[in-house]
């Protein structure tokens, strides 16, 4: 018996096909097939952050209703306040200087407008996976993710 024959998966076991609903987040993918981008272009790439207005791939319209987006607001409220507290937890513990209110200004607004593109991409992403009843996964509408040969 080869080293490879040993290494390799029973025939029986099905592999998953299809990404998470976890790594379809991290990726702005759909929500209903998966497999389409939210955004075009990069996080942090050139220019301004644009979202697709359907699915490139299942045509899927991402904007559900007049104003659907607005929602977002509030989540990247949320993910701006955690990371300032975050933020001037982190500066405390390394400098140990509590009274300095310019430093603890500084170190937010550097953060708030560091992670600006972030929280953009990802309110909407978290609006879109966990906070819209009835959005759902749809393993019709998706492509499977293609199968290693090697494992």
């Amino acid at each position: 018996m080869k080293a490879t024959d040993r290494n390799r998966q029973p025939e029986t076991s099905s592999p998953n096909l299809y990404l998470t609903k976890n790594q379809a987040a991290m990726k702005a993918r759909c929500p209903r097939c998966r497999t389409g981008s939210l955004f075009i272009g990069s996080t942090y790439g050139k220019g301004s952050q644009k979202m697709h207005k359907n699915c490139p791939h299942c045509n899927l319209r991402y904007e559900r209703e007049p104003g659907y987006f607005y929602v977002a607001m509030f989540v990247s409220y949320a993910f701006s306040v955690a990371e300032m507290v975050i933020a001037c937890m982190v500066t405390y513990f390394i400098t140990g200087i509590a009274d300095s209110f310019w430093l603890y200004l500084a170190v937010v607004i550097a953060v708030v407008i560091g992670l600006a593109p972030f929280n953009f991409r990802y309110s909407r992403v978290v609006l879109m996976y966990w906070l819209t009843p009835g959005l759902k996964f749809v393993p019709e509408t998706a492509v499977p993710k293609p199968v290693n040969p090697q494992s």
